[in-house]
């Protein structure tokens, strides 16, 4: 039987459903949320997309803000929380990683900036080493705060690289104007 109360409830699931923003995004079969809590704050997915290299997928990557932008130096610039989450689509060892990592700072910044940044970057190429390998499914997770940078794998801490220019330097990996994946940069900033 058919009740006022059912109708309503019925109404109000779909009236739910149909709000957006409710929903989670997904890539290449991946659910990303559009909102996650770092620590007292809650960030707002400003995008997501597939890191790919060859045809292959690496990750999905997903970034995190506390106010949407489109402009890089408007998220590398804050000193608000971001989050960098990457869901590996595939195996991956820890040099290759790390490596990875360091192209990224490579390709962003100039000979003079590197070598000011090497005692972080060899920092960071350690945490990375010391994940291992990651896994296809694996999460990790790269908080970007005035401090500098905290590496998670799945929810769990693995290290922490001090620096407020750091953390604004490791974010010119995947925003800089030669990001890792010019598709993945396009789609993190809502593009």
């Amino acid at each position: 039987m058919i009740t006022s109360i059912s109708v309503r409830k019925a109404a109000l699931i779909a009236a739910l459903l149909a709000v957006p923003g409710l929903h989670a995004a997904e890539v290449a079969g991946v659910k990303v949320d559009d909102t996650i809590r770092v620590g007292s704050s809650d960030l707002v997915l400003n995008g997501a997309g597939l890191r790919s290299k060859l045809f292959i997928k690496v990750y999905v990557g997903a970034l995190y803000v506390g106010q949407k932008s489109t402009t890089p130096t408007a998220i590398y610039d804050s000193t608000q929380p971001r989050r960098m989450v990457m869901r590996m689509m595939r195996d991956l060892d820890a040099d290759t990683l790390s490596s990875a990592l360091d192209d990224g700072l490579k390709s962003n910044h100039s000979p003079a900036e590197l070598a000011e940044l090497k005692p972080q970057a060899d920092q960071l190429g350690g945490i990375m080493k010391g994940i291992g390998k990651a896994r296809e499914g694996d999460t990790i997770g790269i908080d970007f705060s005035a401090d500098g940078v905290a590496v998670s794998l799945n929810g769990e801490a693995r290290g922490k690289v001090a620096g407020a220019g750091f953390a604004k330097a490791l974010l010119k990996v995947w925003l800089g104007d030669k990001p890792v994946d010019a598709s993945l940069k396009k789609a993190l900033l809502g593009s």
